[in-house]
């Protein structure tokens, strides 16, 4: 094997980079990094709780998973979904997505 390419690593499409907090995989920093807001959120009481990769079923068999469904102290619910980049494939899933049940999806 030439030298250096049993060290490669594919790189995702958009340079997310993986990463683990708590036992918990994220697919990028910027969901990790959101994750441990959300924590600190609910240590404070500005959360009650949150639930990750929420599924939404479409139609075509289709499932569309959200990062995060948060449960706030004031008793509202948001759904978060943490994006680097919005691809065509998404931007179409979130619509259909709130077309078809009662909520909209909020991004950061």
């Amino acid at each position: 094997m030439p030298k250096g390419l049993s060290a490669y690593k594919p790189r995702h499409k958009f340079n997310a980079q993986k990463v683990e907090f708590d036992g918990n995989r994220f697919d990028s920093k910027k969901e990790g990094k959101y994750y441990q807001e959300l924590k600190l959120k609910k240590d404070a009481g500005i959360v009650v709780f949150f639930l990750r990769q929420v599924p939404f079923h479409l139609p075509g068999s289709v499932t569309y998973r959200v990062d995060f469904q948060v449960f706030m102290a004031d008793g509202t619910v948001e759904f978060i979904d943490v994006k680097g980049h919005r691809t065509k494939e998404y931007i179409a899933k979130k619509k259909m997505v709130e077309a078809l049940y009662p909520l909209t999806i909020k991004e950061v």
